[in-house]
C-alpha cells in the first residue's frame, strides 16, 4: 500500500511491509544525500504513520555512525533518554545512544516493548542498523494491538483483575548489578526509588537486593485511545529460558532467586498453557525484515513489539528512546 508523499519529499518512495496484522511504513530515497536533509519530510512522514501503522522503516539515505543516528533521532523534536532501570546489559555508545540488547548471539529475544515491566517507558524507540548482519540476527516485529486481539478474553481477564509480578534477584553474577540498575550504590536511594514507584524491596544478607513490582498487563494509548498488550510476563517467567540454562540455574539457585521471574500479581503462579498462548499471539502476528546498513526503525514503543532473531558473524543494532511516559502519565 502506497502513501501519499508529503511535500519536498518526491525522491522518497513510500510503501510498506507487513505480515498477518502487523504493518509497518517504509520510506525509501531514491539518492543516499544526509538524512538531515530530509529530515522536514520524515517528520510528516511520521506524523501521518506512526501512530496508525506503528512504525516507520527509513532507507537509503545516508546515516553514517552513531553520531547522525543520534542528530536523526533528536531531530523529531524530543531529548534522547538514558536507558534507566534496565532489564539487561547493554553499552553506552553516545549521549542517548545505546547498543541493542548484548545477549550471546544463539538466543532468540522474545517480543516486547521495551520496559513495560515497569510502570515507564519511552513512547518512541529507534533501532539503527551501522553493521548488517549477514546470517539472520533481524529485528521482528508484531503488533501490540493484534497480539491483544489474539489472546482469549478469559486470559485478558484474569491478568487484568490481578496484573503481572515482576521479580528481581540482582547481582550475584546472575543479572544486572542493583547499582548499574538504579544507577547509584547508595542503598537508601535505591530504597526511596523503590517506595516512589511501588516497589518492594528486600535486602539479602549477601547485600544483593530483590524487588517485586506489580504493573498492569494491558495499557491504553495515550494519543489513538487503542489497548495494547503491555508486559512481559512471557519474557521475564521462568520458562522462558533456554532449558539447559533454565536447568542450570535451578540446580544452584531456588526458585524465588532466579533473576527474573514474572507470576499473577497476587503472586499466583502464571499457567503453562496460558504463556504458551501469549507467545503464540505474538509468532503470529510477527513480520521479519532484513536488516540493510543506514536502515533507521521508528516505533512508536505501545503500538509495536521487537525482538531479535538468533545470528552468527558481526552485527551492530543501535538504539535510542524519546518521550518518557507512565501508567499515570508524562513520566
Amino acid at each position: 500500500m502506497n502513501a501519499t508523499v508529503p511535500p519536498q519529499a518526491a525522491d522518497l518512495l513510500v510503501g510498506s511491509l507487513a505480515a498477518g496484522a502487523t504493518r509497518i511504513v517504509t520510506v525509501q530515497a531514491a539518492r543516499p544525500v544526509p538524512a538531515s536533509l530530509r529530515l522536514d519530510a520524515l517528520r510528516r512522514l511520521a506524523a501521518c504513520h506512526v501512530e496508525t501503522a506503528g512504525g516507520l522503516l527509513i532507507r537509503g539515505l545516508d546515516v553514517a555512525d552513531a553520531a547522525a543516528f543520534h542528530d536523526l533521532a533528536r531531530g523529531f523534536g524530543h531529548d534522547l533518554l538514558t536507558y534507566e532501570f534496565g532489564s539487561t546489559p547493554r553499552s553506552r555508545v553516545g549521549a542517548g545512544v545505546y547498543s541493542s540488547t548484548e545477549y550471546p548471539a544463539h538466543q532468540w529475544i522474545p517480543q516486547h516493548n521495551e520496559q513495560s515491566y515497569t510502570d515507564r517507558w519511552a513512547m518512541r524507540i529507534w533501532f539503527f542498523c551501522d553493521l548488517a548482519p549477514t546470517d539472520r540476527g533481524e529485528t521482528p516485529l508484531a503488533d501490540a494491538r493484534a497480539v491483544l486481539a489474539r489472546i482469549d478474553p478469559a486470559i485478558r481477564r484474569r491478568f487484568a483483575r490481578h496484573g503481572v509480578m515482576y521479580v528481581r534477584n540482582y547481582g550475584g553474577g546472575l543479572d544486572l548489578p542493583w547499582q548499574d540498575v538504579f544507577g547509584t550504590d547508595d542503598p537508601a536511594l535505591v530504597e526511596r526509588i523503590c517506595r516512589s514507584r511501588g516497589i518492594a524491596w528486600d535486602w539479602q544478607d549477601d547485600g544483593r537486593l530483590r524487588t517485586r513490582q506489580v504493573c498492569p498487563s494491558e495499557a491504553v494509548h495515550p494519543r489513538t485511545g487503542e489497548t495494547v498488550w503491555f508486559n512481559q510476563a512471557h519474557l521475564f517467567h521462568v520458562s522462558a529460558l533456554e532449558p539447559d540454562l533454565r536447568d542450570t540455574l535451578l540446580a544452584v539457585v531456588d526458585e524465588e532467586d532466579l533473576p527474573r521471574n514474572a507470576c499473577y500479581g497476587d503472586g499466583s503462579p502464571i499457567e503453562d498453557a496460558v504463556l504458551d498462548e501469549i507467545r503464540a499471539a505474538y509468532a503470529a502476528e510477527m513480520l521479519c525484515f532484513p536488516w540493510m546498513r543506514g536502515d533507521v526503525l521508528m516505533l512508536d514503543n505501545m503500538l509495536m513489539t521487537h525482538g531479535r532473531a538468533p545470528f552468527s558473524g558481526p552485527r551492530r543494532i543501535l538504539v535510542a528512546m524519546a518521550e518518557p511516559w507512565g501508567v499515570t502519565g508524562p513520566a
